[in-house]
């Protein structure tokens, strides 16, 4: 369940990114080429609906950024977006349509699909967030591992090697993250999952879980 077609569904619908995810089978691989891709899709985009208010950062004519922001080169801000104050956004970005960057949020080499909400003082890094996921207040995206040695991934069936130093969290569609929570590198949580505030989370958590402890993740059930 770590692919990119099991993590993110409709992908052509949710995300302007949609052709690299598409071209990868495991979301890590996406993580080299974005800077490459954001470039390429900019110089392609409409720009009776977009503006490049400086080289290579574009942003959509409906899109509301703060006076107070600051977007990076190469940024990409989609369609109804919303980019708040003091928000950092350091290049190698694309924000979805709908999508809310908050107050004081830090954003780097990422892919923020559309409807997703980053709202109060996160850090996301070197990360992809799934069409509807949701940062609580607080909750972050650690990228680099302490000892600065190549990211894995641990799962149930053993680590898998992503042959990158830098890689923090991968959040299918529909996960939310609770308030104050830490996302250690090398994590990906499947669809529709809830993570519990305060929690540090490490690994594959699968999809229609409730994590409350390493120790004690729960399935999902319907009413």
């Amino acid at each position: 369940m770590l692919k990119n077609i099991e993590l993110f569904e409709n992908i052509d619908e949710h995300t302007i990114c949609s052709k690299l995810i598409e071209s990868k089978e495991y979301p890590w691989e996406v993580l080299p080429d974005i800077e490459k891709y954001i470039i390429s899709l900019g110089e392609n985009l409409d720009m009776d609906r977009f503006i490049e208010i400086e080289e290579h950062v574009w942003v959509h004519k409906t899109a509301i950024v703060a006076p107070t922001a600051l977007l990076t080169a190469p940024v990409i801000i989609d369609e109804g977006a919303e980019i708040r104050h003091c928000a950092f956004i350091r290049g190698k970005a694309v924000v979805g349509k709908n999508a809310v960057v908050g107050n004081s949020c830090e954003l780097k080499n990422v892919i923020i699909f559309d409807n997703v909400q980053v709202p109060h003082y996160n850090y996301v890094g070197d990360s992809i967030l799934g069409y509807k996921s949701h940062m609580g207040a607080g909750s972050i995206t650690s990228n680099v591992k302490s000892d600065k040695t190549l990211v894995s991934i641990s799962t149930p069936e053993g680590k898998i090697e992503t042959q990158l130093k830098k890689m923090g969290a991968i959040l299918g569609d529909n996960v939310e993250v609770g308030c104050n929570s830490v996302l250690n590198p090398g994590t990906v949580i499947g669809k529709n999952s809830n993570i519990y505030p305060l929690s540090m989370v490490r690994g594959y958590v699968p999809e229609k879980s409730i994590y409350k402890k390493a120790s004690e993740i729960a399935e999902k059930t319907t009413l």
